[in-house]
């Protein structure tokens, strides 16, 4: 049985094993800040980490943010970032169920549109987004860093 919902404290070390195999680079924080910063997350009104469970277990995991806007009637617009399904299970579906649900919260506050990026090149990956009603063709994207 799947379950979608909203992380909770008790989810942390569950996302950040799916977290490890998105950026397997990314250093393990022994000073715990990623711990602060999930509660803030968690805290904040806005930011919505969802996870995916199968039988109990957390097998996927998006994180929506609803930012308030003063155009287009003063409707809010998400951005979804950090999707993953656990790698054992890419192709069963699971990464259509959670994206389905984690729109459906976002249209649920009010959102006039969702946006996402990737830093994929894989064309499933590109695939994956557009299956999921998203449209690399509405906007354009830049990126910028700090030097």
């Amino acid at each position: 049985m799947t379950l979608f919902r909203e992380a909770g404290p008790g989810d942390f070390e569950g996302i950040l094993r799916l977290y490890r195999q998105l950026q397997p680079e990314d250093p393990v924080l022994l000073d715990r800040s990623d711990a602060a910063v999930f509660a803030q997350i968690l805290g904040s009104a806005g930011l919505h980490l969802f996870v995916l469970e199968v039988d109990g277990a957390i097998v996927a995991t998006t994180y929506l943010n609803v930012i308030p806007n003063l155009t287009r009637s003063a409707s809010p617009y998400a951005v979804i970032e950090n999707v993953v399904v656990d790698q054992a299970l890419r192709g069963t579906g699971l990464g259509k169920q959670i994206m389905a649900d984690t729109l459906q919260a976002a249209w649920d506050a009010g959102c006039y549109k969702a946006m996402l990026q990737t830093g994929s090149r894989r064309p499933a990956t590109h695939a994956f987004y557009r299956a999921c009603g998203f449209s690399p063709d509405e906007k354009t994207a830049y990126l910028a860093r700090p030097s």
